[in-house]
């Protein structure tokens, strides 16, 4: 597997991956993804295997008060492709984006009812932190993950 930072020519390969991942309901329209694998302030990973996009990662970041934190957009592996590693990969890579961005913390939310991304997070070190309710679509339930990616320096200017 070839871990690799997004270029444009990846769009349509990468929104497969999304329409396979999630639902109508839960999926990210075109113009939100474009918009977010576009961001300067982000990281796009793309997993890939003999030239096939296997899964991919979206990571940004913002100053909130006086850190840098880094928040995990999404990550997706094909459903053919789960299972191998990819996942936690993708998540290594988007910590080391965060980090060269300075970034001291990074988060996400999870949907409540997804155990495997669930375990994902734990095991990569992540820690939750709470829960909000009716974040997704249908009223469901999103637990929230962070974790520390090194001393916090506050950040001046």
């Amino acid at each position: 597997m070839i871990y690799r930072l997004y270029v444009p020519a990846d769009f349509e390969a990468l929104y497969a991956i999304e329409e396979l991942c999630f639902e109508p309901a839960f999926r990210f329209g075109r113009r939100m993804m474009r918009r977010l694998v576009s961001r300067l302030n982000s990281a796009t990973w793309i997993a890939e295997d003999a030239a096939q996009m296997a899964g991919f990662a979206i990571v940004e970041w913002n100053r909130e008060k006086a850190v840098i934190a880094a928040y995990i957009q999404t990550i997706e592996v094909a459903p053919i492709r789960r299972n191998q590693g990819t996942a936690r990969e993708l998540l290594a890579h988007l910590e080391a984006s965060a980090v060269a961005a300075g970034a001291a913390l990074i988060w996400l939310h999870v949907d409540a009812t997804n155990s495997g991304a669930i375990r994902l997070y734990e095991a990569g070190g992540y820690q939750c932190q709470g829960r909000q309710e009716n974040y997704y679509p249908g009223g469901r339930a999103a637990l929230i993950y962070v974790k520390r990616l090194g001393p916090s320096e506050p950040v001046t200017g």
